[in-house]
This record gives structure tokens, sequence and C-alpha cells, in this order.
């Protein structure tokens, strides 16, 4: 396989086929966000994308396909259908196929097109939300609103595509916690997707958020403030069926639960967790990861 950059992907795509068709991200502005910055977006050729999935067809045991980089959904209609059907007719066994999005390439497809997609194989998308709060989308160059947030991941869920969402602890700073964990809850119980997971902002040099953290206009919430957040999202969200994580490496304390059924005793945790000042069940800073 032939890849450019650094590849990230989900850590439930651990295990799959990392199929790299686009480099780069399509939006690439966010301002927390050290991943794509080096790095110009392209659509991969046919070419590439066949001669790595003709080398793929003849390994062993590929049940899934997660394809990179930073929003694949991008992709014209036309060229995906290409890519799903070189897939499904050159690599036995594949029962999924995952991609990161983000609101405005989902908002560029109509729920048919993403059918058709689903139809073709493509099983779960990844969105990240980060937070259900206007000002703060603005602050961190999301370049959508929170209710562009809601319409894309309701698309997604029309046509019958699952859906897992990621938001990120400690966007709000120091000033305005409070309400990035309750927008966030709101966000969440619009869309109610069938997963979601918190992680939680780490500060990378050479970012415009670590810029304005160094120069005192921004402030990291501490860890137990961080949770509190967390237990708010948790306790304020209202899913029909989602499983919910903060199994992440940035996170100080790792949640996996089935919402709405585990909601009282996850919320309890957190809480029972800060209230006993509880540092030795917290993840330590040097196991912590973007």
């Amino acid at each position: 396989m032939k890849y450019e950059g650094d590849i990230i992907r989900p850590p439930s795509e651990a295990n799959s086929l990392l199929l790299q068709v686009t480099v780069g991200c399509s939006h690439n502005n966010c301002s927390f966000c050290p991943a794509y910055k080096k790095r110009k977006f392209r659509i991969k050729s046919y070419d590439e994308i066949l001669e790595d999935i003709l080398e793929a067809s003849h390994w062993r045991s590929i049940d899934k396909v997660f394809l990179c980089d930073g929003d694949a959904l991008i992709i014209p209609q036309e060229r995906l259908i290409q890519i799903l059907g070189l897939i499904r007719t050159h690599i036995q066994g594949v029962k999924r196929v995952g991609t990161y999005a983000n609101a405005k390439s989902i908002l560029r497809k109509t729920v048919d097109e993403l059918v058709e997609l689903r139809d073709l194989g493509l099983g779960i998308v990844y969105l990240g939300i980060e937070t259900g709060n206007d000002e703060l989308l603005r602050m961190i160059r999301k370049g959508v609103t929170a209710e562009q947030m809601i319409e894309a991941g309701r698309r997604v869920k029309d046509a019958g595509i699952p859906l897992s969402v990621t938001v990120i602890l400690g966007l709000g700073g120091g000033k305005q916690n409070t309400e990035h964990a309750h927008d966030t809850a709101r966000i969440l119980t619009d869309i109610d997707p069938e997963y979601a997971s918190a992680l939680t902002l780490m500060l990378m040099p050479g970012t415009p958020l670590h810029s304005e953290y160094e120069s005192g206009k921004f402030a990291l919430p501490d860890k137990f403030d961080l949770l509190r957040e967390l237990a708010s999202i948790i306790e304020k969200s209202d899913f029909s069926s989602c499983y919910f994580t903060s199994n992440h490496a940035s996170n100080y304390l790792p949640i996996r639960a089935r919402l709405p059924q585990e909601k009282e005793r996850t919320v309890t945790t957190i809480y029972d967790t800060i209230k006993k000042n509880d540092v030795k069940s917290l993840r330590p800073e040097y196991m912590r990861g973007f």
C-alpha cells in the first residue's frame, strides 16, 4: 500500500484495511488540529487507488475497509461509486466500508446519493461535531453552524448509514465550559447517533489554538473540570440507543456505556471520581496522546 503522510483512523478501525483515496483534509482549517497542515488536499487518481486495491486483493481476511484521509466523502459521487465498486469486485469478504466526513461534504450529497453509497457497502460515517455551541464552532474555525451539523447528521441517519460522532472536552476554555457542555448535549440529542465519543482537547504546538493558549487568550480547564463537562454532556443528552465512549488516548477517565440504559451509573461514576479527587484513577499525562 502506498501512503502519503501519516494516516489517521478511528480506534474502531484498528483492524481495517486503510485505503488512502484522498490526501489530507478538504477543510483543513480547524484551529485545534495539526493533522494535515503540511499536506495539500487532493483526490488520488483511479490508477493509484486501483493499484492499492489489487495489492490488497491478495491479502487474507479483510472484512472492513476504511477510506482515508480526513474526508473521503468529499469525493464526487461517480468516483465514490467507482471506488466502492472496485472494492466489492476485487476484495472478497468485505462487510463494511467506513469514512471520515465533515458536515459540508455530507450536505453536498442527497439522501438518495447516500443510500446509493450505503447499498454499495458504505457502512459507517465518522463525523467530528466537536461542540454544539455556535460561538465555539466559529472560534475553532469549523466552517459550519450547529444547525448544519444537525442537518448533516440526520441526513446520514435518514440514509440508513450508522453514524459515529465525536465531541471534544475542553473547547469552552475556562469561561464557556457550561455552554459548551449543554449545547453539545443538545446537538447530540438532536442528531441521536448510534455511536458517540468524547475526546479531550490537547493543545498541539503549531496550531492556532495553541498560540492563543500561549498568549493567554485561551485557558485549558483542569482535569476535574473536564470530567464535569463529560458528566454534564452524558447527563443532559437524550439518546434512543447509543454506545458512548471516552476511551481515546487523550481522555483522563475511560468510559464505555450504553445510553440511555447506563446513564445513571456512568454519571455517578464520573461524579464520584470528582468528589474523591481521585487522581490515581485518571490516565497520567505521559500516557495521553492526540
